[in-house]
């Protein structure tokens, strides 16, 4: 059983989801530790917080 309708839908998925690998394989950004990724969204959800709350 197959999540797309078709093979030609499941053949484009596949290609997209090949090329966004090899995207990020490319990538030469330097990496986030997980720590520091939860750091970052958790200081973004506090803001947001705040903001609600004065708004």
């Amino acid at each position: 059983m197959s999540d797309f309708v078709s093979a030609e839908e499941a053949e484009a998925y596949d290609r997209w989801f090949r090329a966004k690998v090899e995207a990020s394989l490319a990538d030469t950004r330097p990496t986030v530790s997980h720590e520091e990724a939860m750091a970052r969204i958790e200081t973004i959800i506090e803001k947001a917080r705040q903001a609600s709350k004065r708004g």
